[in-house]
This record gives structure tokens, sequence and C-alpha cells, in this order.
């Protein structure tokens, strides 16, 4: 039986599969299986899975209709075999050490049953950096936390059988924000998170990912906490935290709804959610901005596109300002 199990969604991953899994088979802790789970790929994914697993007794690929990331996780929870679980996304990489880090975290601390691990960003705005704070290295993390900063966590985690066992996995139900879902769910079971905050792999920030559509993930976020909200206790720190959440994130999806009409020239959609942020934040720059595109539509988007260009020209430098 081995120590670990590490499971590896993959999706029309055939371009960067080569990468991830060569860092999981170069690894300094040897003793663990490799999931390989296509979801339905059209590409050679397969194929190369295929090839590693003819190659190294420790890989198996596990293939099943594309469902999303979260079910084909737990097809391979189902199919594992080790005492501890980690997740490793097929874009990604581990560094050689990332695995006996965590785990010797494990092994040292009973008290512990997840450990949330860290990486440098690859691509988009902060290439190269941390993907979470570098702060904070061994202390709990508690049920508050998570509910306050979706950003606390990180999918790059090694964590003990028994909470997969306990809670059940992914909900299948959940498209994106699925691993956050699951992670309050453990929280609320009563285990418990620490963090080893030393960047120990390679995180892609791709431009096509789940991951970087904002409306998508604003919208997921808002699905985990009402699905989270009845299992808080009444008056409870925890539920004003979350109900502060579902209002920040309720505003910031209107805003991104706004944006994107906008780039679509949708004026009288860009007016209605303008309209339903003002609602939520107020504010007399937002509301004009509504009252404008509903009566000079094709005006407000011209504007909006010479100040998107503008941007796009200088996206590091200070806001260029365009004259009208």
């Amino acid at each position: 039986m081995p120590a670990v199990s590490v499971i590896m969604p993959a999706y029309n991953a055939e371009r960067y599969l080569h990468a991830a899994v060569d860092s999981v088979l170069r690894h300094s802790f040897a003793d663990l299986e490799l999931l390989i789970v296509d979801d339905g790929s059209s590409d050679g994914t397969v194929v190369v899975a295929q090839a590693y697993a003819a190659r190294d007794a420790r890989v198996r690929v596990l293939q099943q209709a594309n469902a999303g990331p979260g079910p084909a996780r737990n097809t391979g929870f189902r199919a594992a075999a080790g005492r501890f679980f980690a997740f490793l996304d097929s874009d990604d990489e581990w560094d050689e050490t990332f695995l006996e880090a965590q785990i010797a975290t494990l092994r040292a601390r009973p008290d512990v049953d997840v450990v949330v691990g860290n990486a440098r960003n690859r691509g988009g705005p902060r290439d190269g950096q941390p993907s979470r704070p570098v702060r904070g290295a061994g202390r709990p993390i508690t049920l508050a936390e998570i509910l306050a900063d979706e950003t606390c966590l990180f999918i790059m985690s090694v964590f003990r059988r028994e909470v997969i066992d306990a809670i059940g996995g992914f909900d299948p139900e959940m498209f994106t924000n699925e691993e956050y879902e699951m992670w309050i769910r453990a929280a609320l079971a009563g285990f418990a998170f620490t963090r080893n905050t030393t960047p120990l792999g390679w995180y892609s920030c791709r431009p096509g990912s789940l991951s970087s559509n904002d409306t998508r993930m604003l919208a997921g976020i808002l699905r985990v906490f009402a699905k989270t909200r009845p299992r808080l206790a009444p008056r409870s720190p925890e539920l004003a935290i979350l109900d502060r959440q579902v209002a920040r994130f309720d505003a910031e999806l209107a805003a991104a709804e706004a944006r994107g009409s906008l780039a679509r020239g949708e004026s009288r959609e860009a007016a209605r959610h303008l309209a339903a942020l003002h609602a939520r934040r107020g504010g007399w720059l937002i509301g004009a901005a509504a009252r404008v595109l509903e009566l000079a539509p094709h005006a407000a988007l011209g504007v909006y596109r010479l100040r998107l260009r503008a941007r796009r020209a200088n996206p590091f430098g200070a806001a260029a300002h365009v004259r009208s």
C-alpha cells in the first residue's frame, strides 16, 4: 500500500501533462501512486498518460466521460490506496521536495489533518511570485478564516484519507470553486488545517482555465456560501462573516457582469448590472454611469473602449488619461 495517492484530473492536457507527471515521479518521496483521471479528453491525453503507466508501475490511468474536475477527483478517491491524499492539477508542477515536506508535517503532528501548500505563479500579472502569502506557517487555519478569506486555502494540499472517508469528496454539482466548498465541509466536520507557506511548486495561471473567468468564479463562490449558510449556527461569528462575504461577492459579481457587458457592447445589460451594483454599494459615480448608459449608450461605450485600449497599451504603468 503506498503512503500517498496523488490524484491528477486531466482534460485535454496533452501539451503540459508531461511536466506535471515528471514532477511527481522524480520526487524525493517515492512511496506514492499517481492516479491520472482522464475526464473525457478529445486530444492525446490518454496516450501520454498510458505511456507513463507502461514505464512506471506507480502510475495508473482512469477514464470517465467528461464531468468536470470535482467528479474526476472523486473517481481518483474511489480507486486510491494511500493513507494520505494529494492533489496536483495536470498543468501544475511540484518541486522535488513538495510531498516530503507536507508528509513530514502530517506525521509529526497528529492534531493536523490537512496541510495547505504553496507554489509560485506561472503566467499572469504575478508571474514568479508566491501563489499564497508566506506568513503563518504551522498555525491553525480556522473555519472563520476560511470563510473570511477564500484564498487562504490552496489546491496543492496534502491530507489524511479520513477526511474523504468522513465527508465524501467533492460535490459533483459544483463545477467551479469545488475545492473551496469541500474544504469548508471538512472544517465544519472538525478536521484541522495548517499551512506550509514555503512555495514548493508551480501554479499555472492560464487565460483559458476555469479559474481565470471572473463571473463564473464569483457566481461559484456565492453558490458555496448559499450551501454553507444553513450549516452555521444562528448569530455565530462565522455566520456574520459569511453574510459580509455574500454582500461583497454579490457586488463584485454585478461589477464583473457590467464589465463583460460593456466589452461585448451590450449597453442595456451593462446599465442593468451597474444599477444592481449601485443598489448594493451606492456611490454617485456608479449611479451616474448607469444613467449615462441608459441615455447615451453609444457615447458611453465609445469612451469605455478608448479607456480599455489605453489600459491594455500601458498595463503596468499609471492609468492613462483619455480626452473625450
